[in-house]
């Protein structure tokens, strides 16, 4: 296989298995708190350990953002156990929204006609997916209305990381060692802020720790390991293409495996997300990278989910 080809199988790769987080947080029997804790516990050492130069580029810089990114990790964990995992998905895909409204505070970016344009559309994807008639209370989204309020923080959070990230390269620090250190440093602090909550752990059966462990090591840790691969040799334009067979994925999951279906507003939402997001991305194309946002630096993991 060609060199492009195996790129773009490793961002394809890394978008699945993203999306396979929502359905899968909510099969577990663990606690919120608990998933979150272990989860990321997990994730932090897998980076670590299979990417090595992060330990080396770990700074107070990797810390910092690691908040912003350790909080969007277990937002969207509690978000998941109570709203569809499409909404959780589609409301932390609203990160771009937060970027044009900070990044000129933040970076002193301009923002140009064009992006109030798509900030207006993804705002009417939020607001159709809080209050065009929330999707019923169901075992797997038992509070529709707060789990979309955490997943709108999720994406808050997410912009976050990505305006950090993007001040990292600014830097002269963006590359990939600082951007695995980020995704490590978020992890450990999830981990370590869960980890009261957390316990007491009364068991664990082989299950929920293959879930866990899964979720840490491939979810997140693998996922982000292909991306950062993958990355190496596709543009970002196409590599933010791909990625979003995550969000998409992500809801026909939720319907295949937990049952779930979503309202027709929260499609209707959903669908202006992603074709905001995708309108983005192609008329952002060929700008320099001091000025736009690309999917590239909204992954943790590249670091996008993403989570």
């Amino acid at each position: 296989m060609s060199p492009l080809l195996v790129a773009r199988l490793q961002v394809l790769g890394a978008a699945l298995l993203f999306s396979t987080g929502g359905p899968l947080i909510k099969t577990s029997s663990l606690s919120p708190w608990q998933i979150a804790c272990f989860r990321s516990a997990i994730a932090a050492t897998v980076i670590l350990v299979a990417m090595p130069a992060a330990r080396r580029a770990f700074g107070r810089g990797s810390f910092g953002i690691g908040l912003a990114f350790g909080a969007t990790m277990t937002l969207y964990v509690l978000a998941n156990r109570t709203t569809t995992a499409a909404s959780a998905v589609f409301l932390q895909s609203t990160a771009p929204l937060y970027v044009m409204l900070l990044a000129p505070w933040l970076l002193r970016e301009r923002t140009r006609g064009r992006d109030r344009l798509l900030a207006l559309a993804l705002a009417g994807g939020i607001v159709l997916i809080f209050f065009g008639g929330s999707d019923a209370r169901s075992v797997t989204a038992p509070n529709p209305l707060l789990g979309n309020i955490l997943g709108a923080c999720a994406g808050l959070s997410w912009a976050l990381t990505v305006l950090g990230l993007r001040w990292l390269s600014r830097r002269g620090k963006g590359g990939d060692a600082e951007g695995a250190a980020v995704a490590a440093a978020g992890n450990i602090l999830a981990a370590g802020v869960a980890l009261p909550l957390a316990l007491p752990v009364a068991r664990v059966d082989g299950a929920d720790l293959a879930i866990v462990s899964y979720l840490g090591a491939g979810q997140i840790a693998g996922a982000y390991v292909l991306l950062i691969a993958g990355l190496r040799s596709l543009p970002a334009f196409e590599a933010s293409l791909l990625l979003l067979l995550e969000p998409v994925a992500s809801a026909a999951l939720g319907l295949l495996v937990n049952g779930e279906r979503i309202g027709r507003f929260t499609v209707i939402g959903a669908s202006l997300i992603l074709m905001a997001t995708v309108a983005k991305t192609w008329l952002d194309r060929d700008e320099p990278a001091a000025e736009t946002e690309t999917e590239q630096d909204t992954e943790p993991d590249a670091g996008t989910s993403r989570t």
